[in-house]
């Protein structure tokens, strides 16, 4: 997965992921919004045939998106880290 990065502040990020599929991005989606330090968070994907998805967050914590963005993506990592068919 290829990402671009099109805003960065402390609290709010917003990025164009290139490649990806409706499926990974809500759950990406959700588990952030799931999260205590979210404010907000949703994709937008544009035209299908033209636009590469965006995403945007915006935490409420002091923590910062980005740290808060690396949890959540460690935790979905490990979740299929042992699956198998």
């Amino acid at each position: 997965m290829s990402v671009t990065v099109l805003l960065k502040e402390k609290n709010e990020l917003r990025l164009r992921i290139i490649g990806e599929s409706h499926t990974a991005l809500q759950v990406l989606r959700e588990r952030l919004n799931n999260h205590k330090s979210v404010d907000y968070a949703n994709y937008f994907p544009g035209h299908p045939e033209l636009d590469d998805p965006e995403f945007y967050i915006r935490t409420t914590s002091k923590a910062g998106v980005e740290k808060v963005l690396n949890e959540i993506i460690g935790g979905v990592a490990s979740e299929f880290e042992n699956a198998s068919l």
